[in-house]
């Protein structure tokens, strides 16, 4: 893997409430990731990037919601997210200051 390929795998964190209690309870970071990443891809690409070391990577598919708008009907694109297990002693701070 090169490291030009890693640098594209994750689109962002995901930020919201479901993210912050898996961050707290467990050491888990939510990252919006490209559609064809591998297990391995994104754990080398967080550890690159942010200069932490990864237990376990989850991934999951999220189909797009179907949506209408007036008589069309239309849907939103499917995405891809991932769950990345941090190891002990390893956090990442997406929060800045208050």
């Amino acid at each position: 893997m090169n490291q030009e390929r890693l640098m594209k795998v994750l689109l962002g964190p995901i930020i919201s409430e479901k993210s912050t209690r898996a961050a707290e309870a467990s050491r888990q970071m939510v990252f919006r990731v490209v559609p064809d990443a591998t297990k391995r891809e994104i754990g080398r690409a967080v550890e690159l990037m942010f200069e932490v070391e990864v237990d376990e990577v989850q991934v999951l598919n999220v189909k797009g919601k179907r949506k209408r708008f007036g008589a069309r009907a239309g849907r939103r694109p499917d995405w891809r997210k991932a769950y990345v297990r941090l190891k002990e002693g390893h956090d990442i701070d997406f929060g800045g200051g208050a």
